[in-house]
C-alpha cells in the first residue's frame, strides 16, 4: 500500500503539466454579504468588544488583568523588583498574544512611565514617558517591575471566592474573570480603547474625591455629586478650565468634554517661558513642532528659541523670548494656536454584565457599588462557612474531652486504620468530618489542657458566626463595610490633587496676531525693486545707502515697526506685510529684493510702497488721462489675513503716479505740457472700489497731452501758490512763473 502511494505521487510530480480538473473552478458563488458578514466578521468584532478594547467595572482590560494576576501570583505585591522579561514571560500563560504587547502593557501601568494617576507597578529602569515620542523605553531584559502597594486593594481577599475564576485560554490555568477591586478604579486611571464599531475614553479622577462620592452615592443614590467630586484630575497635573454645563453632562451621561491647559512660570532673570505640566492629549514634540511652525510662518514673532529640557526631574519646555514681549499676551495666543490648550473628550464606555453600556460618573459608581456589594457577600459567605465549619470541628472535640481516655482506647484497640473513624464516630456520636478531625490529633495533643484551649474558641465563633450571618442578611451592615474601606483607603492614597482647577477664566478673544515690537524705523525704497528698514535710532551712525549700479531711492518714510506695508505692482496687485516681517537692515546693506522677497508673479514689477497704521487715510492714483482715484484705505483690508490682493487700482489707463496720504492734504498734479496744478483732495470724493476709475482732474488741451507725476504740496513751493488752483476741476493748471523756474533750478 505503501508503495503504491509512492509511486501515485511520482506520477503526479512527473505531470505537472498536464490540466487538473477542479470541481466548481471559475464559478462564481453568489453570497448574501450580510451573511458573510455575520460568519466571518462579528466573531472577530465581538472579541474585540468583550476581550481587548473595553474596560470592565474593575477598572481594567483584559489584557491588564491578566498581567496584574500573573505578578500577583508570582509573589510580586512583597520584597523586591525582578526582570520585566521574566514577568512577561509568565504572563504568556495567560495572555497569548505576544510578548511584545504584554511588555506595552506592563510600560503604561508602571509609575516610570507617567501614563497613570494612580499607577499599578512600581518600576526600575527606563520605561520612557506617556508625554514625550521620542523617550522610548527600554527592552524588557533591561528593565525591573513589582506590583505597586495600591494593588493590595485589588487582589485582597481574591482568595476568599469574592469572584468568579474561569479557565485560562489554553484550560490549563484558572484566572480571575474580574478583580474584586476595593475602590472605583475605573474612574481613578485614564483609560482609552478603540474597538469595532466603538470607543471608549475615560478620564481620571482624584482617588479622594472618587470614593467620597461612592460613599455619599451608596448613602443616598440622588446625592450632589458636585458636592464631592470637582473635576477630573490628570498625571500630567495642569489646569482644569471649570465647565459646569460639560461636567454635568459628564457625570450624568458619560459623554463630554474637559478643558486642560499647560502649567507655565515666566523667569524673568533668562526671559523664557517654562512650561512644566501639559494636557494629557499631547506631547513635549508636539508642542515644540507646533510653535516651530507658527515662528516659520509668521504667526509667532516673539520666540527666539524653544527647546525640551526634559530631565530626571521631570517635564519642562522652555521658549526664549525676545526683548519686550509680554509673556502673559503670548501664553494667551499659545494656548489658542498649539496643544498647550486641549480637550479630553470623554466617552464613558464600560463592559457591564459582558454588555458595553455608556454610562454616566453617578450610574458608574452605582453599578461598582453593586458589584462591590456582590464581592463583600461572597466574602462574607467564605467566611461564614469556614467559621461553621471549625465550629463543627471544635464541637466534636468537645465531646472527646467529656472521655479522654475512651478516644485513646478506642484507637489503640482498633485493628485495621481504615476502623478508626467509624468507631470514633459510634464511640462519640459524632459525624464523620469531626471523627476525622480527632483522628489527626497528635498524641501529644491529647491532654486536657490542649482539648480545653481549643474548646475555649467554640464561643469567639459562635459570636464571629451570628454576626457573619448578620451582615450577611444586612444590605446595610455590607455597605457600612464597604464605606469603611473607602475611607481607609482614603487615609492611606490621597496625595492631593495633580490638576488644578480655574473656575473663572476670561472668555475674551484673544488676538492671534502676532504681537510686534513697537520701535521707530526709516524704511527706504528703490527704483530697482530693493526695500531696507532701519532703526531710527541707528541712523546718525549710517553711512551713505548702498544702492546698485543705476539704482535710486524712491521714497524714505518714516513710521513704526509696528505699521504696515503696501507694495503696488505693474500688475495692479498689492502685496500686505507688517514692517516687523522686514529684517532690520543697516545702511551698508542692499536689504530685500521686493519681487523674490513677497513672490512676485512673472513679469511683474514694483511700483509704489505705502506705510500707514490701521488701515487710515487714502491712496491717490493718477492715471495718464488726467483722472485721479481717491480710495479709501480700509478697501485694503480684509477678515483673512491675506497676503496678496488683486485689482489694487484701475488698469483702464496707464498709472503715472501713485501717492499715500493719512489725511486730507495739498497735492500737486503736473502734465507733459509743463502745466502745475494745486488742489486740496477734500475737492475729490473718495471711492471705496479698489479698481476705480477716478475723476478727471487735469484737463489736458491737446490729444498728445498727458498726465505725467503727482506730489506733496511743500509749502513754500510756489511763490504765488493761488496761480495754480482753479475753483473748477477739472483744470489744466497753469505753466510755471520765471520765479517759481528760477526757485526749481536753485533747489536742484
Amino acid at each position: 500500500m505503501a508503495k503504491k502511494k509512492k509511486n501515485v505521487k511520482k506520477r503526479d510530480a512527473g505531470n505537472t503539466n498536464e490540466n487538473v480538473f477542479i470541481e466548481n473552478a471559475g464559478k462564481i458563488k453568489e453570497e448574501i454579504i450580510t451573511d458573510t458578514l455575520k460568519t466571518n466578521y462579528m466573531p472577530y468584532a465581538m472579541s474585540v468588544i468583550l476581550s481587548r478594547a473595553i474596560p470592565e467595572i474593575d477598572g481594567l482590560k483584559p489584557s491588564h488583568r491578566k498581567l496584574l494576576y500573573t505578578m500577583y501570583n508570582m509573589g510580586l505585591l512583597k520584597g523586591g523588583t525582578i526582570k520585566s522579561a521574566n514577568i512577561v514571560g509568565r504572563t504568556m500563560q495567560l495572555n497569548p498574544h505576544g510578548d511584545a504587547s504584554i511588555y506595552d502593557t506592563l510600560v503604561r501601568l508602571s509609575r516610570g512611565n507617567e501614563s497613570l494617576l494612580y499607577p499599578y507597578v512600581e518600576s526600575k529602569g527606563n520605561f520612557g514617558k506617556a508625554y514625550s515620542k521620542n523617550m522610548m523605553y527600554a527592552a524588557s531584559r533591561y528593565t525591573e517591575a513589582k506590583l505597586a502597594p495600591i494593588c493590595r486593594e485589588l487582589f485582597d481577599d481574591i482568595d476568599k471566592d469574592t469572584v468568579e475564576f474561569v479557565d485560562n485560554y489554553d484550560s490549563t490555568m484558572k484566572e480571575p474573570r474580574l478583580l474584586p477591586v476595593k475602590f472605583p478604579t475605573i474612574l481613578c486611571n485614564v483609560t482609552t480603547g478603540i474597538a469595532v464599531g466603538m470607543a471608549s475614553s475615560i478620564a481620571s479622577f482624584n482617588i479622594r474625591e472618587i470614593c467620597q462620592t461612592a460613599i455619599a452615592l451608596m448613602k443616598d443614590e440622588k446625592a450632589d455629586i458636585f458636592e464631592t467630586l470637582l473635576a477630573p484630575d490628570f498625571v500630567g497635573g495642569g489646569y482644569i478650565l471649570y465647565d459646569r454645563g460639560e461636567l454635568e453632562k459628564i457625570y450624568e451621561t458619560g459623554r463630554g468634554s474637559v478643558k486642560v491647559r499647560a502649567k507655565y512660570s515666566y523667569d524673568k532673570s533668562y526671559n523664557c517661558i517654562e512650561i512644566t505640566e501639559i494636557p494629557p492629549t499631547t506631547t513635549s514634540e508636539a508642542i515644540i513642532d507646533k510653535i516651530i511652525e507658527l515662528a516659520k510662518s509668521g504667526k509667532i514673532k516673539e520666540v527666539s528659541d524653544v527647546r525640551d529640557e526634559t530631565d530626571l526631574k521631570g517635564l519642562k519646555i522652555t521658549i526664549d523670548l525676545k526683548r519686550g514681549t509680554n509673556a502673559e499676551k503670548l501664553m494667551a495666543r499659545l494656548y489658542k494656536m498649539t496643544p498647550l490648550e486641549d480637550s479630553f473628550s470623554c466617552n464613558f464606555n464600560v463592559l457591564v454584565d459582558g454588555t458595553p453600556k455608556v454610562r454616566g460618573v453617578r450610574e458608574l459608581l452605582i453599578e461598582w457599588a453593586e458589584f462591590r456589594l456582590e464581592c463583600v457577600r461572597r466574602r462574607t459567605q467564605f467566611s461564614l462557612n469556614k467559621k461553621r465549619r471549625q465550629l463543627h470541628l471544635l464541637k466534636g472535640l468537645s465531646k472527646i474531652l467529656l472521655d479522654i481516655d475512651k478516644a485513646i482506647k478506642i484507637v489503640r484497640e482498633t485493628q485495621n486504620e481504615a476502623d478508626v473513624v467509624p468507631n470514633l464516630m459510634i464511640g462519640f456520636a459524632i459525624d464523620e468530618e469531626q471523627a476525622e478531625y480527632v483522628a489527626e490529633i497528635k498524641l501529644r495533643h491529647l491532654n486536657r489542657e490542649y482539648i480545653l484551649k481549643r474548646i475555649k474558641d467554640i464561643e469567639n465563633l459562635e459570636n464571629e458566626t451570628a454576626l457573619l450571618e448578620k451582615t450577611l442578611s444586612s444590605r446595610l451592615l455590607m455597605k457600612k463595610i464597604i464605606v469603611k474601606e473607602l475611607e481607609e483607603i482614603i487615609k492611606t492614597y490621597d496625595a492631593g490633587r495633580r490638576s488644578e482647577i480655574l473656575y473663572s477664566v476670561a472668555d475674551e478673544a484673544v488676538d492671534l496676531e502676532p504681537e510686534v515690537a513697537d520701535y521707530a524705523v526709516t524704511v527706504f525704497s528703490s527704483r530697482g525693486g530693493y526695500i531696507k528698514k532701519i532703526r531710527t535710532a541707528n541712523m546718525r551712525l549710517s553711512g551713505e545707502q548702498k544702492l546698485k549700479d543705476g539704482d535710486e531711492i524712491i521714497s524714505t518714510i518714516e513710521a513704526s515697526n509696528a505699521d504696515r506695508l503696501l507694495l503696488f505692482t505693474s500688475k495692479a496687485q498689492v502685496y500686505r506685510a507688517v514692517l516687523d516681517d522686514l529684517p532690520d537692515a543697516k545702511a551698508s546693506q542692499l536689504g530685500e529684493y521686493i519681487p523674490a522677497r513677497f513672490k512676485f508673479e512673472d513679469d511683474e514689477s514694483f511700483l509704489f510702497s505705502a506705510v500707514h497704521k490701521n488701515y487710515s487715510g487714502f491712496m491717490l492714483f493718477l492715471f495718464e488721462n488726467g483722472k485721479l482715484a481717491k480710495i479709501n484705505m480700509t478697501s485694503f483690508e480684509t477678515k483673512g489675513n491675506r497676503k496678496k490682493l488683486i485689482n489694487a487700482f484701475s488698469l483702464k489707463s496707464p498709472l503715472v503716479s501713485v501717492l499715500y496720504i493719512a489725511e486730507e492734504s495739498d497735492i500737486v498734479l503736473s502734465s507733459s505740457a509743463g502745466r502745475q496744478l494745486l488742489i486740496n483732495t477734500q475737492s475729490i470724493l473718495a471711492k471705496d472700489s479698489k479698481a476705480s476709475n477716478g475723476v478727471q482732474v487735469l484737463a489736458l488741451k491737446k490729444k498728445t497731452d498727458r498726465a505725467v507725476s503727482m506730489h506733496l504740496y511743500n509749502e513754500g513751493e510756489f511763490e504765488k501758490a493761488w496761480r495754480y488752483k482753479s475753483k473748477n476741476l477739472p483744470a489744466a493748471g497753469a505753466l510755471l512763473s520765471q520765479a517759481d523756474i528760477e526757485k526749481g533750478a536753485a533747489a536742484d
